[in-house]
């Protein structure tokens, strides 16, 4: 993978994290993390917008990027919504096999049903 790949795919991870655990953060872990991984500012940008170090914006960050890590450890949301969005992807493909009505049609609303909760 490549250095760009690399950051791209972290970027992606940390933003899933965040979307499940944002509740747990604290406001400052939140607004960091935000700017950064959301809103794309530069550690500089973050500092001069907070009144900080841009070395102290890079410790929060890291410590931020960490406690999401550990939230993920312990409970596990992404894993599991992964997981769970992978079998709807395997039950469509599969109601797209059955050829009777009305087991179809059912199996269908059931995988739309269950999209709206994954």
């Amino acid at each position: 993978m490549t250095q760009e790949a690399d950051a791209l795919a972290k970027t992606t991870r940390i933003n899933l994290l965040f979307d499940f655990y944002e509740p747990l953060l604290t406001d400052k872990q939140r607004m960091f993390l935000k700017y950064y991984f959301h809103d794309d500012y530069s550690l500089g940008e973050i500092a001069a917008e907070s009144g900080v170090s841009r070395q102290a914006v890079y410790e929060h960050i890291k410590r931020a990027e960490a406690v999401l890590e550990g939230y993920e450890d312990k409970l596990g949301l992404l894993h599991k919504h992964q997981r769970a969005a992978g079998w709807l992807a395997q039950l469509e493909q599969c109601v797209e096999s059955v050829r009777e009505e009305p087991l179809r049609s059912q199996l269908f609303s059931i995988a739309q049903a269950l999209r709206g909760q994954v």
